[in-house]
């Protein structure tokens, strides 16, 4: 089994604290605080706990909406740490594994930015099977569409900013 580990960064004009409860601890609350973020409808169609209380070992299937080219996926919430604002999980199970992947493995950390706002450190671990190579053109999509959550929810939180006060 090979891994590829890329490192992403985002910044935000949103403290970590309040971009980690909107972006890790309820983003997949569609009909909860945050309903009005146009693209989640669309992106993601449900979130449903399979096992588990929401803490470490919880598992979630997520089916995804009609534009998105993936059905569904299962990820496994291996750490959350509301205080240092750390959560990592591994996606287990679903079509985004493709053939070519056993798991996909993310650690993220928002962290205090010079500005009063926040930096969303990420690292992915790509575990393939065998000997199997990513390119990094191959997930290039995946990327794109997790800063593009994180900025998402930012606009929803500068658009509406008495949510989590």
């Amino acid at each position: 089994m090979g891994v590829f580990t890329y490192e992403t960064e985002v910044t935000s004009f949103i403290p970590p604290a309040k971009m980690f409860k909107a972006f890790v601890l309820d983003v997949d609350l569609l009909g909860g605080p945050l309903p009005n973020i146009v693209p989640l409808p669309q992106a993601i169609k449900n979130v449903e706990i399979l096992e588990g209380d929401g803490g470490p070992g919880t598992i979630k299937k997520i089916t995804f909406g009609v534009d998105n080219k993936f059905k569904y996926l299962k990820h496994k919430i291996e750490g959350i740490d509301k205080e240092s604002f750390t959560y990592s999980y591994s996606v287990i199970e679903g079509d985004a594994l493709i053939d070519t992947l056993e798991k996909i493995s993310y650690e993220i950390k928002l962290m205090p930015s010079p500005n009063g706002g926040s930096i969303c450190k990420s690292i992915c671990k790509y575990h393939t099977k065998g000997d199997i190579e990513i390119k990094e053109d191959e997930i290039k999509g995946s990327k794109e569409r997790a800063s593009g959550l994180f900025k998402v929810v930012e606009s929803y939180l500068l658009a509406n900013p008495d949510t989590y006060n």
